[in-house]
């Protein structure tokens, strides 16, 4: 796929949802949390149930925090760590 046709491609998605603002608030949501996923898995150095000797911690369930944006507020799953090594970003 060309570049111009991913670029066309992207546009239409995003004007596919720019309208409907509870599909965009589910895709920003669901976006958040595959990030703050991948954040825990580099902070820690194994996926969940993953073992390996570079390993430098265990995760401890999630604790809810909401954020509010253009599209409106987002319930968010914040993972957390045993060690209480993870934190979110300050203000």
């Amino acid at each position: 796929m060309t570049t111009r046709k991913k670029h066309k491609t992207k546009l239409l998605a995003v004007e596919a949802v720019a309208g409907d603002r509870d599909r965009m608030k589910a895709l920003m949501k669901e976006a958040l949390q595959e990030v703050l996923e991948g954040e825990i898995t580099d902070c820690l150095g194994a996926a969940p149930g993953e073992r390996t000797e570079g390993r430098t911690g265990y995760r401890a369930g999630y604790y809810s925090r909401s954020l509010i944006t253009r599209v409106g507020k987002l319930e968010l799953r914040v993972p957390r760590d045993r060690n209480g090594e993870f934190r979110r970003m300050s203000r």
